[in-house]
């Protein structure tokens, strides 16, 4: 008597990868890809997780433009979507070692217009924090549950591994 394969089980991770130039064209462009991932695994452009999803990608990105940047050099956009478990992992790759910190500020910056994207970014996702890479440099990761959890570490205080 034949024996019957085992079950496969559903693939119910996505995952989209890209290298980017380090400018300003770059950033916009990872922000524009990602909507457009998002709405092909079903998670339709304009929606409130599309939306937010891109803003984390925008800052990220930006970040990884302004304060990543080495010159001819790229930055990696990784994209994860967990259907199981509801959650979008965006990875944003730079080649450059420093940390970002959450900006810390003055009381009279309340008209500033930069300093606040990881304050974004934490108040828009589960989780984020810093992890290594292969090579040189860092990679910035954040994870937002589709289900509508918000919500990320106390500002200040990436996560340390991925």
């Amino acid at each position: 008597m034949p024996v019957a394969p085992p079950p496969r089980e559903t693939v119910t991770v996505s995952v989209f990868a890209q290298r980017l130039s380090a400018t300003r064209r770059g950033a916009r462009l990872a922000r524009r890809l990602t909507t457009q991932q998002l709405d092909s695994w079903g998670i339709p452009y304009g929606s409130p997780a599309s939306e937010d999803v891109a803003l984390v990608v925008a800052e990220l990105a930006a970040n990884a433009v302004l304060h990543g940047r080495v010159p001819g050099r790229d930055f990696g956009l990784a994209l994860r979507y967990d259907r199981a478990g509801a959650v979008v992992r965006v990875e944003v790759s730079d080649v450059h070692p420093g940390v970002p910190e959450p900006s810390r500020a003055p009381a009279g910056a309340v008209d500033a217009e930069d300093g606040r994207g990881l304050l974004l970014v934490a108040a828009l996702v589960a989780r984020w924090g810093v992890c290594g890479r292969t090579g040189p440099g860092k990679t910035v990761w954040a994870e937002y549950e589709t289900g509508g959890a918000r919500g990320g570490p106390p500002v200040g205080t990436p996560q340390e591994a991925g």
